[in-house]
């Protein structure tokens, strides 16, 4: 019997720094390239836009006979199909995906949602709540780092110590780094995060 699929989030409260593209990049890597079945959630109410974007790659193959060609060569080359992109508001997220899961019958074994850019959006934290992991992207902004240590906070003490949130862990990470100019802000910062007792990825 295959076990319950882990449910994941990138998440913060903040727009603009990455969580939609490392929701889709992590998708496809585990999907395409490391064999993982996986399902992805768009809670991006409202303009959805993974699904978004799957709508335009599918209309843009569908006109272009070489773009056809292409897809097909890469599909057969890769020996899975694409997987697939659900749409639904914040606060009917975990229903959508239970009812997919339940619905298959290859059951995913990894479910990403991607959600709004700012926890007032209806059902946006019960639905992490329910998370299995959370992912939190920041950039050496003040108001950006600001921000999403108020949200890991937020979340750890009133939801995950509490038991109220099922998730297992919490983890920070840097996006938008450019390699050349890392300097001692970041490690300033990093001592700010460990002293709250929170995860920062290391890579």
């Amino acid at each position: 019997m295959k076990k319950e699929p882990l449910f994941i989030a990138f998440s913060t409260q903040k727009g603009g720094v990455g969580k939609t593209t490392f929701t889709v990049l992590a998708a496809s890597y585990l999907h395409y390239l490391k064999g993982y079945d996986v399902a992805v959630v768009d809670c991006d109410y409202p303009q959805h836009s993974i699904a978004g974007m799957r709508k335009r790659d599918a209309e843009t193959v569908s006109s272009d006979e070489e773009y056809k060609r292409m897809a097909y060569e890469q599909f057969t080359r890769l020996g899975k199909k694409a997987y697939p992109v659900l749409c639904s508001p914040p606060e009917k997220a975990i229903a959508t995906a239970d009812e997919y899961v339940a619905g298959t019958g290859d059951k995913p074994d990894i479910v990403f949602f991607d959600m709004p850019g700012t926890l007032k959006s209806n059902g946006v934290v019960k639905t992490l709540s329910q998370m299995d992991y959370i992912f939190a992207p920041m950039s050496a902004d003040r108001f950006v780092v600001e921000s999403t240590l108020q949200f890991a906070v937020m979340f750890r003490d009133n939801l995950m110590t509490t038991g109220q949130a099922k998730t297992k862990g919490l983890y920070l990470f840097w996006t938008m780094v450019d390699g050349r100019e890392k300097n001692g802000l970041y490690d300033l910062y990093e001592d700010v995060i460990a002293e709250m007792g929170l995860s920062v990825l290391s890579t």
